[in-house]
């Protein structure tokens, strides 16, 4: 089993707080306090918790005076082991894994519960300058005063050294080479050069990197072998079974849901299974019951994209129905997550509704509803 998110498996609500997408360390607050206060377990330096109860954090469990932790990832167990224990070391930890397997929501969980704060964040994009790994200027001081500390704009990476926290580097393989590689001296020598005022900013204890990775981005700034060297790489698979994808899916949903002040669907799993059932025939190529072969689109139809399907359709019923989730509600979403290219993916996706979904018990109602929708 494992988990998908650009968010995707987590359950658990997150707490009280006005901001739609509350931090990690904000929205489960209450259960790091409570596992930091049962936490008698050695702890590196400047970590908030051990190794021991991050996992618990990550896994879910329950504490010695009956707290429930919720497990924020739902996967094997050695995967979150093997990455909190690389970032008890001196190696930075690559996440790896195809689009939707939650490699940022795992991430951002781990720098909330080793640093408490999981804000120290640079977004890789192709546009991503060398400044957002190092430093930068403020540039007003800088033209009147010349290179000073107090011109000086630290990166993420930069604050992490100095306070011997977690940085995060989201989407590696999308940053430019030559940017990528401003990375092996801070991971090899745990050093910053700042060649402008003749000084350095070493890493204290407690700083290390998470960064992540899509699979199907390997072609795009493919990582150099020096650079891959620094880090030990994890990688997050999607979920092994129909039954714990269902499980990430509908636990997920319920959070964005009441995030975003949906009313609960009554009986959503139906949907909810259904909805995963598509994904998981298309993505395999082949149904369920392994009888029939199957052309898969191509998108990746992650749990991710699973959990965007049924929150639209939630959507939907609350704002445009009677608040119970249909078949209806998803068809749409399915369709726009199935065919990217309308050329082959649309042949593709009327191929598996004439023979599968047309001819499957209790599924008539749905087949209607992605014709209608297909229209």
């Amino acid at each position: 089993m494992t988990t998908a998110s650009t968010a995707a498996g987590a359950p658990g609500a997150p707490g009280g707080s006005a901001a739609l997408r509350p931090h990690a360390e904000v929205a489960f607050a209450e259960e790091l306090a409570a596992l930091a206060a049962a936490d008698d377990r050695p702890r590196p330096e400047r970590w908030r918790l051990s190794p021991w109860a991050v996992a618990v954090y990550l896994l879910g469990g329950t504490l010695p005076d009956g707290t429930l932790i919720t497990p924020k990832y739902v996967g094997p167990r050695r995967i979150v082991e093997v990455a909190v224990a690389t970032l008890a070391t001196d190696r930075a930890l690559l996440l790896l894994g195809v689009p939707g397997t939650a490699k940022t929501w795992v991430s951002e969980h781990l720098a909330a519960a080793v640093s408490g704060d999981s804000t120290l964040l640079v977004q890789g994009t192709a546009g991503t300058p060398e400044e957002a790994v190092r430093y930068g200027w403020n540039y007003a001081q800088l033209l009147a005063q010349g290179p000073s500390r107090e011109a000086l704009v630290p990166s993420p990476v930069m604050r992490a050294m100095r306070q011997g926290m977690t940085a995060r580097v989201e989407e590696l393989t999308r940053i430019p080479a030559d940017v990528q590689d401003a990375l092996i001296t801070i991971l090899s020598e745990k050093t910053l050069p700042v060649p402008e005022l003749g000084e350095e900013v070493q890493a204290v204890h407690g700083f290390n990197l998470i960064a992540t990775a899509n699979d199907r981005d390997r072609g795009v700034n493919e990582l150099s072998s020096a650079l891959r060297r620094r880090f030990n790489t994890v990688v997050l698979p999607l979920p092994a079974t129909a039954e714990a994808e269902v499980d990430i899916v509908t636990r997920r949903v319920e959070q964005i849901g009441g995030s975003l002040r949906l009313p609960a669907a009554p009986d959503g799993i139906a949907e909810i299974r259904r909805v995963v059932t598509v994904f998981r025939e298309l993505r395999d190529g082949v149904t369920e019951d392994g009888r029939t072969k199957l052309k898969s689109p191509s998108g990746t139809l992650s749990t991710a994209e699973a959990i965007s399907v049924v929150t639209g359709g939630l959507a939907l019923a609350a704002h445009f129905g009677d608040g119970v989730l249909r078949p209806g509600d998803v068809a749409a979403g399915i369709l726009g997550a199935v065919v990217r290219d309308p050329a082959s993916d649309r042949v593709i996706w009327q191929e598996y509704l004439e023979t599968v979904v047309r001819e499957r018990d209790g599924w008539k109602d749905f087949y209607r509803a992605c014709r209608e929708a297909g229209a």
